[in-house]
């Protein structure tokens, strides 16, 4: 029985890519620059660690695969019985690609654990037999509890605390 350890990160971009330029690479022709040249994404690329190049290049293939960002969006928003609403649709238009998947996965995660019960053809959910409640036992009138009649000890400091009370509204 062997145990298989989890590999570092610099392991992974070398076995899964050749290589961290292999990466920013993919990374790049995968990923919408917007306003910035491929060249000086690929520049900033290259300064960020292995970990966070392997899930950014995972959130871009996944978002690509999607349909992009806009379709994404609305894929999520439907996963989530939300898609008339749109104010949260436009809310959701301004998260990042990865809080989106992260989103979508986890709305797809909730329905699949909501399965249908087998052998309903009519969707409706089979009655439930609750367990009787039991009775509850009558309440007897509570009489307030009596104070227990103090020690000769407790009766002196007693003493002892209004003496000095009353010296203190002397001065």
């Amino acid at each position: 029985m062997s145990t298989a350890l989890k590999k570092s990160p610099l392991a992974q971009v070398k076995d899964d890519f050749g290589g961290k330029d292999k990466l920013v690479d993919k990374i790049v022709g995968v990923l919408d620059s917007g306003d910035e040249s491929k060249d000086e994404l690929r520049k900033r690329l290259l300064g960020v660690s292995n970990t966070k190049l392997i899930r950014l290049f995972a959130v871009a293939t996944k978002t690509k695969q999607a349909g992009g960002h806009d379709k994404l969006v609305t894929a999520t928003a439907e996963k989530l019985n939300r898609a008339k609403d749109k104010d949260y649709v436009a809310k959701l238009d301004e998260f990042s690609n990865g809080r989106l998947l992260d989103m979508f996965q986890a709305a797809e995660g909730r329905s699949a654990a909501a399965v249908p019960s087998v052998g309903r053809t009519d969707g409706a959910k089979p009655p439930v037999a609750k367990a009787p409640k039991a009775a509850k036992p009558p309440v007897a009138a509570a009489k307030p509890a009596a104070k227990p009649e103090k020690t000769a000890k407790a009766k002196k400091s007693a003493a002892a605390v209004k003496s000095a009370r009353a010296k203190a509204k002397k001065r």
